[in-house]
């Protein structure tokens, strides 16, 4: 697939995730980088959102809960440019019963080509790297010459 180019603004708009068993390890984290979230514009799935304002009194766009339809949701932002960072504390060794939902919204970040972290060490490193609060080129898909190699005439 040709690929294009598109910036990632030094504002950027960051997703919080986690599965229940890593709510509290994501909270933590959020208090502990307070100062720099409140820079950016924060996104977060039903009850991690509440619980990350409620608890270290950061502003969060809160959508629904995950398994309602929260991962759908930010997985739809992701594919319209509105979300630049994704952060999902995921629980590998629980079972989770939208678990397709949870491997959707990491595809679409790796189509989309926006940084992931999934623990604790690696949001810590993409915080606190350089490019986090400078604009950033990305490649992306060639979406419009993609689907017109898939134009089939009736």
């Amino acid at each position: 697939m040709e690929q294009k180019t598109q910036s990632l603004p030094a504002q950027k708009n960051i997703a919080l995730v986690a599965h229940d068993g890593k709510k509290a390890a994501l909270k933590l984290w959020c208090e502990k980088h307070k100062e720099i979230l409140s820079k950016h514009t924060l996104y977060g799935t039903g009850t991690t959102g509440h619980l990350i304002q409620k608890t270290t009194g950061l502003n969060v766009v809160q959508l629904l809960s995950g398994p309602m339809g929260g991962d759908q949701q930010l997985g739809a932002k992701i594919a319209e440019h509105e979300i630049h960072v994704l952060i999902f504390f995921w629980d590998p060794l629980a079972s989770q019963p939208h678990d397709p939902d949870v491997k959707a919204l990491l595809r679409l970040a790796a189509v989309w080509n926006i940084p992931v972290a999934c623990n604790e060490v690696s949001a810590d490193m993409l915080l606190s790297s350089p490019l986090m609060d400078v604009e950033l080129e990305r490649t992306l898909p060639d979406y419009e010459k993609y689907l017109a190699t898939r134009q089939i005439d009736l």
